[in-house]
């Protein structure tokens, strides 16, 4: 059996967060699902400690990236070999986790991603997603497709050593330019485009936070990492 930790990261997601988790329960069977509670005010919290093996619940919002966090703590307690994340709003189909895991036999991290070129996505968020995903690509030197795409297999040596900062939607692009630069693996998984309720990316606040990350991390425009091994996963218990 293998050790996957599934972290669900949810903000008032009381309307999407139910087929999520059903299809994570069929997707990923054995997966352990860690869902956590970003200060809600509908009956996300409720709806989490109901249908996840744990819970963990903030008392108010602290975005994405301490949600993120609290749920690679716990992955790493429970000896996981993998972490897989996926939103909560149903943006995300389960039915490609096992491709995003799978994934991670030849590569450290593996990132669902969407077709950008597509008309599911609004035209706005198009364009943000087109122009994070090609300026995190040149500073991390990484092979990023999508950028702000929350559905991610990470292996845990990738947990072990990667210590990304921020609590917002900017923890992520830490994340994978950090990784990067120390030489992981990254590589795309195509994942379908789904869009229903509006996202909680602040257009303005949030990329500004990004940015920021992106410009501190400057000094790596066009570098090439020296590339890890990629060791096998071992896939029983």
């Amino acid at each position: 059996m293998t050790r996957t930790v599934v972290i669900v990261p949810a903000y008032n997601a009381e309307s999407t967060l139910g087929p999520v988790i059903k299809g994570l329960r069929k997707y990923v069977p054995d997966g352990y699902i860690v869902g956590v509670n970003d200060g809600s005010t509908d009956g996300t919290g409720s709806l989490l400690r109901s249908l996840c093996d744990r819970a963990i619940g903030f008392p108010s919002n602290r975005g994405k990236g301490a949600a993120l966090q609290a749920g690679f703590e716990v992955a790493l307690e429970r000896d996981c070999t993998e972490v897989l994340t996926i939103d909560s709003d149903g943006q995300h189909d389960p039915a490609f986790a096992p491709s995003v895991l799978k994934a991670l036999e030849t590569c450290h991290i593996a990132i669902g991603t969407r077709d950008l070129t597509g008309e599911q996505m609004p035209k706005h968020r198009r364009m943000a997603n087109f122009l994070s995903t090609t300026a995190t690509r040149l500073v991390s030197g990484g092979a990023v497709n999508d950028s702000q795409s929350g559905f991610r297999g990470i292996r845990r040596e990738v947990l072990d050593e990667v210590h990304a900062t921020g609590d917002r939607y900017e923890f992520e692009t830490d994340f994978i330019i950090r990784a990067a630069h120390a030489g992981f693996c990254i590589t795309n998984v195509p994942i379908s485009t789904i869009y229903g309720p509006p996202s909680y990316f602040r257009e303005v606040r949030d990329a500004m936070r990004v940015i920021g990350v992106l410009w501190s991390h400057r000094s790596g425009t066009f570098s090439k990492p020296v590339p890890r091994a990629v060791t096998q996963v071992d896939r029983s218990e």
